[in-house]
């Protein structure tokens, strides 16, 4: 009775699991509805219907289901989310991206393959999730300056790390495990380079593949930031006080041009009553200069998060000590129809916009005079850049003469604690690559670091965690429980070995990856290793053959985890940062799984002689 019991529960778990990547790959309920109703449903059956181990005990609970949500990967792909955004908020890496784009400008392309192949380099020898903790920001704002989408860049990110962990025995903590089930069946070592040279020959094989099919399958929008319907690359005029002590004072004019002043056209500049038009030949700015200008919004953001009074005149905002409500913001307004601010001037509206927050910028569909922007008169259409905090935001919500466009809203960048960001994540990744913190300690002291600095508010930090990873994680860890505890794994292995009773070396290694890949899309690579290990050795003993490439076998197919985000950490590290969807990494993953297969199959029984 306990057999068929337990047959039941196994087949029940089977059913659950192709029920949920079925609704996964469909994309028709969102990815955090059908993990709650998994997570659901498996507590139903079991609680209904209980499995029990050989000393009467349940082996799965409530607690044990419910255990991914506190799962040491999952805290540390949240806590990095956190770190990584405190990056992105105080503009960190402007400095290393701007001298890789300064070298790498005229063959963007050829960077991007240059970042990835040191990424698989680099994973050969070092734990995979903190190479790309340290690549993933470098990407998405390498792909940001180049006006790609990072949806191109982070999957190729994540899949290169895998490819190149693959490759030696202290790549992946899953080799390590497999290589120590080995040792305790055998009593054999696995060397640290024992099979690097075939892992090379596969990775290169995948990687080929991976740099030539992702820029046509993945999606060329996900993750994009244009700041709304193409806010970065509007036009706005504004003005710039040069005040003492500013990066502007002493600035010389090369050439007739400010070199200060980069994608951007100073139209003209206003020094006492005297205008000054370009080209500004033998000019040296001064305090009490005011510029006329014309830039991008990204630009103004730039210029606003290193200096913010120098656009607003001198003046400061009204901010509040500490919290979220201090932290300046820059959003757009839209002046209606009939609104009283037409015809009125920038100066005349001023400073009372909305108790405070300044106007730094106009934009118009029409073609603009050129004059300072004090002087500019309002028209129905007009786009206004405004300067303020989040209650004053939050107060243009109730004005009639204007109308707050949301979506514009985002925080400036705190440049001047970019460095402790920087010195926060530096240290995250030293201590988790070297091994002196385990990464889910590094990454939590981290998360706490950035908050406690002010780095990030704690309300930025709560948007900087993904809902769909976290439930999707959830439901991922407790259907693998399922799989484990019933026996699904050990079942399925049993009958591959069952069903090619007989067949020849070759064809039993390349089943044998087949299955156990599909497996470590399901269950976690760590738990698949450990699970298909023994197999591979009782395998090999049964066909008189040398177990190490049955071993080596398991390895490289608990690697080949690319065609779900829950499979690998680095899976989920980026797919919030690309807003890719379940659907995403099956288009990708599975033909490069199918490619490494192929590449395995003839690899392989070539290297060890079977």
């Amino acid at each position: 009775m306990e057999l068929i019991a337990t047959n039941i529960h196994m087949w029940v778990s089977f059913a659950v699991i192709i029920g949920a990547i079925i609704l996964y790959a469909s994309e028709r309920w969102p990815v955090e509805v059908v993990s709650l109703g998994v997570i659901a449903l498996l507590l139903l059956f079991f609680q209904l219907f209980p499995v029990y181990d050989a000393g009467g005990d349940p082996l799965l609970t409530a607690g044990n289901l419910l255990a991914g949500f506190a799962h040491p990967a999952l805290i540390t792909i949240l806590a990095l989310m956190v770190v990584g955004q405190s990056m992105s908020q105080t503009a960190a890496l402007d400095g290393p991206t701007t001298l890789l784009l300064r070298y790498g400008r005229r063959r963007p392309r050829m960077l991007i393959f240059c970042c990835l192949i040191a990424v698989m380099v680099i994973s050969a020898f070092l734990n995979d999730t903190p190479v790309v903790v340290m690549f993933l920001p470098i990407m998405i704002v390498l792909a940001n300056k180049m006006r790609e989408a990072p949806s191109q860049v982070l999957m190729p990110l994540s899949f290169a790390a895998i490819l190149g962990g693959m490759t030696t025995l202290i790549g992946t903590s899953t080799n390590l495990l497999a290589a120590g089930a080995y040792f305790s069946l055998t009593g054999e070592h696995i060397d640290f380079f024992d099979f690097t040279i075939p892992g090379a020959m596969i990775a290169l094989v995948g990687f080929t593949f991976l740099w030539f099919a992702a820029p046509r399958i993945l999606p060329k929008d996900g993750g994009l930031d244009t700041g709304g319907d193409g806010a970065g690359g509007k036009q706005y005029i504004a003005q710039l006080t040069v005040l003492k002590g500013s990066p502007y004072e002493g600035m010389q004019a090369v050439s007739g041009m400010l070199p200060g002043f980069k994608d951007t056209t100073v139209w003209l500049i206003e020094r006492g009553r005297q205008t000054l038009l370009p080209p500004f030949d033998e000019l040296t700015l001064k305090p009490g200069d005011t510029l006329t200008l014309v830039a991008t919004r990204d630009k103004l953001t730039d210029i606003a998060a290193e200096a913010p009074s120098v656009l607003m005149g001198g003046d400061t905002l009204s901010l509040s000590s500490s919290g979220e409500k201090g932290v300046p913001h820059l959003f757009e307004v839209l002046v209606p129809p009939a609104s009283p601010l037409e015809g009125r001037t920038v100066a005349q509206v001023g400073a009372q916009l909305s108790g405070g927050s300044v106007i730094i910028g106009v934009q118009r569909r029409s073609r603009m005079m050129r004059g300072v922007i004090g002087s500019v008169r309002l028209e129905a259409g007009d786009i206004l850049l405004v300067c303020g905090t989040g209650p004053q935001m939050r107060h243009l919500r109730t004005r009639r003469d204007v109308i707050l466009m949301e979506w514009s809203g985002h925080a400036l960048p705190e440049k001047h604690k970019k460095w402790i960001a920087q010195l926060v994540f530096l240290s995250v990744v030293a201590s988790s690559a070297s091994g002196l913190l385990p990464i889910v300690v590094a990454s939590m002291l981290g998360a706490f670091a950035v908050v406690i600095t002010g780095c990030l508010t704690i309300g930025q930090a709560s948007r900087a965690l993904n809902r769909q990873v976290f439930l999707l994680v959830g439901a991922a860890l407790a259907m693998g429980a399922t799989m484990e505890a019933t026996g699904g794994a050990a079942f399925l292995g049993h009958q591959m070995v069952s069903a090619l009773d007989g067949a020849s070396s070759t064809v039993m290694l390349s089943a044998l990856f087949l299955l156990v890949a599909v497996i470590s899309n399901i269950l976690s690579n760590n738990t698949t290793a450990i699970l298909f290990t023994p197999i591979a050795v009782d395998v090999a003993t049964r066909l008189d053959l040398p177990p190490l490439p049955f071993v080596v076998t398991v390895i490289f197919a608990a690697n080949c985890s690319f065609a779900t985000p829950v499979s690998y950490q680095t899976n989920l590290l980026v797919m919030g940062p690309g807003n890719y969807g379940f659907t995403d990494y099956m288009k990708l993953g599975i033909p490069l799984a199918l490619v490494v297969w192929a590449a395995f199959s003839v690899v392989v029984p070539w290297h060890y002689g079977l």
